[in-house]
């Protein structure tokens, strides 16, 4: 059983009155945006997500690519529709799937206070895409499917796609931090230190008035109703198990996704994302990499978002074609033409 209701999308890009017709995505409306409700049997409660379908879904008959949007820190599914998704949409063939997490970095949490559980990474990998499958014309296979995100997000679509390459072609984040140093020093904080490290933030994740980006899900919608209350690990080897930087040398290069990453170069971040892109330098792991200027913000998101949409459907299409072109040798070339 699901809901469904309709977002009318007010944000986004004002059009220039010197536009005749549409170019890229200038000139077309934002696509709808669908608000679905579905029953998560992950995390045993319902849950939503949004659905972007490409112009022309309804008459075409044809499967379509899927890329998957994972919002902040603080933020919900609402995001991607504030950062132009529905107008870039115009230009590819492909849907999106914009999902929510709440505040739980996109884990499967090792403790639960309450006893509910808190299975938030099965429930994106297997829930909803599990739910886009079944209800939507779907390539319902890796190669038809992508995954990105912001900060939190960024962590979360890196993070579930190495852990599980066998679902993505194409993995990317904008603005993250992918190594799991804190979560392992986490494991030797007393209760007491990580109160005093967190005494702002923990307010912030107790509201119960706030609702961000006029999120209304019964249960779910207040910063605290979405801070799970636990452990999200309470050992070395689960850190081990979804750790990027172990992951990303452990999955055979043949069976890699590929990998996208940004980040402004004012952002608090930035030294976090050149760090992986260091080390996947290093270790001759092939990746898109991209910075500009701009900070932790939609201002920067809302420009780069673009980008890295055409490239993850660029890849999706590349591995649905399977195409591949023959190698040129420039001196073999040369030597032929000689003789």
């Amino acid at each position: 059983m699901c809901l469904i209701s309709l977002i009318a999308v007010t944000a986004g890009f004002s059009q220039s009155d010197n536009v005749k017709g549409n170019l890229g995505h200038i000139g077309y409306d934002p696509l709808p945006v669908y608000d679905i409700a579905l029953f998560s049997e992950s995390l045993q409660r319902e849950m939503h997500i949004n659905v972007v379908l490409p112009r022309g879904y309804e008459d075409s008959g044809l499967d379509y690519p899927v890329l998957y949007l994972c919002h902040g820190f603080t933020s919900n599914y609402h995001e991607f529709v504030h950062v132009g998704v529905p107008e870039y949409l115009n230009r590819f063939d492909m849907m999106v799937v914009m999902v929510d997490v709440g505040n739980s970095s996109y884990a499967n949490w090792a403790e639960s206070e309450n006893g509910k559980p808190l299975n938030f990474a099965d429930h994106v990998c297997k829930d909803v895409i599990g739910y886009v499958d079944k209800n939507y014309r779907t390539i319902a296979d890796r190669k038809g499917r992508a995954i990105n995100g912001i900060s939190m997000g960024a962590i979360g679509a890196i993070t579930m796609g190495l852990t599980y390459p066998h679902l993505f072609c194409s993995i990317g984040g904008h603005s993250g931090a992918y190594n799991m140093d804190r979560s392992r020093e986490a494991l030797n904080v007393t209760e007491e230190e990580k109160e005093k490290r967190n005494t702002s933030r923990g307010a912030v994740l107790e509201d119960t008035t706030m609702f961000y980006r006029d999120i209304n899900i019964e249960g779910f919608s207040t910063m605290k109703d979405r801070s799970p209350k636990g452990k999200i690990y309470t050992s070395e080897e689960q850190i081990d198990k979804v750790d990027p930087y172990l992951n990303v040398l452990r999955i055979p290069r043949d069976e890699l996704p590929h990998i996208y990453i940004d980040a402004g170069t004012e952002d608090f971040l930035y030294k976090p994302t050149k760090h992986f892109m260091d080390f996947l330098t290093e270790n001759k792991i092939p990746f898109v990499y991209g910075h500009s200027t701009g900070g932790h913000e939609e201002d920067y998101w809302g420009r780069e978002v673009s980008i890295s949409m055409a490239v993850q459907y660029a890849v999706m299409l590349r591995n649905i074609w399977g195409k591949e072109f023959k190698a040129y040798d420039a001196w073999e070339f040369m030597r032929d033409s000689n003789e």
